[in-house]
Parts: C-alpha cells; sequence; structure tokens
C-alpha cells in the first residue's frame, strides 16, 4: 500500500506494502517453474535466469505448493498433469493460502487442450502458455504477466493519503486529523477525498456533483455549500476555500 504525502505543491511519497514492480529491480522478481519434465524445468529456468529473475523450481504439484508458501513468489508457471498433486489442485491450494492470494499463475498447457485450459481459469489461474515452448514467446509472456501484475497492483496504491496532519484511509473511509479520528458521513468523506487529492486545485461546481453525487438527485442548489460548510468546522476552516462563481479547493 502507498502512503501518499502531499506538502505544498509537492508530493513526497513513502510506501507501506509499496507496489512490487515499483520497489524492486529484475532480480528481485521470484518466478516459481513446476513441472514434472526435466527438459522443461531446465529449458524456461535457463532462459527466464537469462532475462534477470530468480528463478525456482518443483517437479511436482505438491512440492510447488510447499515451495510457493516458502519463496512467497511473484509468479508461478504451472504444469498441469503431474504426479503427486496435477496443476489443477496445485493452483487452487496455492489460491486459498494467505499471502499467496494475489500472486500471478498461469499454466503450461499442450496444444489443443481447451479442457485443460477451461479448468485452470476456474482454478483460479490467470493465463496459460501453451507447449511446445518457444523462449521468445515464453519471456513475451512473462513480461505481459508481470505489467499485469503491476497494474493490478497501482490500483490499491493510494489507498492512504497523508496531507499534513490529515490522513485520508480511502480504503476505510476513515480519516484521522491532528491524530484524532474523525467519523464523516459518506458524500463529506468523498468530497474531502476529492479535494485533497489535487491541493490547491480549482474543482468547478459541476465537477464536484459529477464526480461526488453523480447521477444521484441533489436537492437544492447550496449542497455542496453545505457539505463544505460541514468539512470546515470538522477539518478546519482554513482548508477550505471558496472561489467564487467557479468552485472550491483544498488548501494546505
Amino acid at each position: 500500500m502507498k502512503v501518499k504525502h502531499l506538502m505544498g505543491n509537492s508530493i513526497i511519497s513513502t510506501f507501506e506494502e509499496e507496489p512490487i514492480l515499483e520497489r524492486m529491480k529484475k532480480s528481485d522478481i521470484k518466478i516459481l517453474l513446476v513441472d514434472d519434465e526435466p527438459d522443461i524445468l531446465e529449458i524456461v529456468s535457463y532462459n527466464l535466469s537469462a532475462e534477470g529473475y530468480q528463478v525456482f523450481t518443483a517437479k511436482n504439484g505438491l512440492e510447488g505448493v510447499e515451495k510457493a508458501k516458502k519463496k512467497e513468489p511473484h509468479l508461478i508457471i504451472l504444469d498441469v498433469m503431474m504426479p503427486e498433486m496435477d496443476g489443477i489442485e496445485a493452483c487452487e491450494t496455492i489460491r486459498n493460502t494467505p499471502g499467496l492470494e494475489h500472486t500471478i499463475i498461469t499454466f503450461l498447457t499442450a496444444r489443443g487442450e481447451d479442457y485443460s485450459q477451461v479448468a485452470g481459469f476456474e482454478a483460479g489461474a490467470d493465463d496459460y502458455i501453451t507447449k511446445p515452448i518457444k523462449p521468445k514467446v515464453l519471456v513475451s509472456k512473462v513480461k505481459s504477466l508481470l505489467r499485469r501484475l503491476k497494474e493490478e497492483e497501482q490500483k490499491h496504491e493510494e489507498d492512504i493519503v497523508k496531507i499534513g496532519d490529515l490522513v485520508i484511509n480511502r480504503e476505510e473511509y476513515k480519516i484521522v486529523n491532528h491524530g484524532k479520528e474523525i467519523v464523516l458521513p459518506r458524500k463529506e468523506f468523498e468530497l474531502l477525498a476529492l479535494l485533497s487529492s489535487k491541493p490547491n486545485k480549482v474543482f468547478k461546481r459541476e465537477v464536484i456533483l459529477d464526480r461526488v453525487w453523480g447521477t444521484e438527485v441533489v436537492v437544492g442548489g447550496r449542497t455542496i455549500d453545505v457539505h463544505i460548510r460541514k468539512l470546515r468546522e470538522k477539518i478546519g476552516d482554513d482548508h477550505f476555500k471558496t472561489v467564487k462563481g467557479v468552485g472550491y479547493k483544498y488548501v494546505i
């Protein structure tokens, strides 16, 4: 989770569980390959290691699950047909393991095995790679999957925003001002979150109505004014400025 600090017109970012691909070098990315064919393990490991990734291997689903728990890889490449535990069961087990719920999982399937692909998606897989494996295609697919991981995590980057002494937790709808937690009604929270997302930017009234109330019916033309007044009382009058005939802005 990324915590964004806003001071004046500058933004200083610190990280709590910051996005993996933002803070890590390529050599820090961990990939687990699970397959019962030694040749596949050797070829795929070689090509991914040559790209600079950390690569771990397992020769069956059971060993794959144990290594996944131990190594916590960012990407797991699973064969479907394996002894001890097949790829489908391994995928389901991994998906139900705390800390591995969001790990990217892709299956290795033989060309034309539509049933394996369907079963894989139902088990929680994100994608599949067909055999026989072509090294260039494999590397391209892996890069694409890792970009997907980055994009997914970026959606949760700024759940917590710190603006001076004000902390806004968007995920929990929680406000802390000068160390004291404040409970805001939903519309007041959303209005505060919108204005504080870009300090000193003037948000026009029509933009505020659209972003906070959307298609909901707004009773009275002074609805925004009333909510701003309540926020001034709870957060501080100095933080909210009216730009006559235009809208409002949040200042630090």
